[in-house]
């Protein structure tokens, strides 16, 4: 599994330990930035990393900013994402089973190191159910187009 992962200034530390995370559990990423606490656009990291969901090149991304929530409009507006702000566990694997979410959004300033990486875990572990979710995903594509 190959992820794209990006943030923004608010984001950065929390994207940082994200990488130990995923070092940890053994899945390959790619960091598109940013690299430092200084002011950035969050739309410009949410474009880059959706891109590259989008396109084939990455399975999933990650994406943090202050709340998560410009993070997932952003992300949002490129067609065949499927991203939300996820605070806890319980709601990444739903979001994983029933919607085939493919890019988890986080918010930095609300979601300790710990809850972040296991929210993070469970996004990663958690198939697709399909069957009756399928359709339903289906008809989300229907209104990109």
């Amino acid at each position: 599994m190959r992820i794209a992962l990006g943030a923004d200034h608010a984001g950065f530390h929390l994207k940082d330990s994200l990488k130990r995370t995923l070092d940890e559990i053994g899945v390959t990423y790619q960091d598109f930035g940013t690299s430092s606490a200084e002011s950035v656009d969050y739309p410009d990291f949410a474009q880059a990393v959706a891109a590259g969901v989008a396109s084939g090149e990455f399975d999933r991304g990650i994406l943090v900013c202050g709340t998560g929530i410009g993070m997932a409009i952003a992300a949002n507006k490129v067609p065949g994402i499927r991203a939300a702000a996820i605070t806890d566990t319980d709601t990444a694997k739903l979001s994983r089973e029933h919607n085939d979410l493919n890019v988890l959004t986080l918010g930095a300033r609300g979601t300790p190191e710990a809850r972040a990486g296991d929210i993070v875990t469970v996004f990663l572990a958690t198939p697709f159910a399909g069957g009756r979710h399928a359709l339903r995903v289906s008809k989300i594509h229907q209104i990109e187009k």
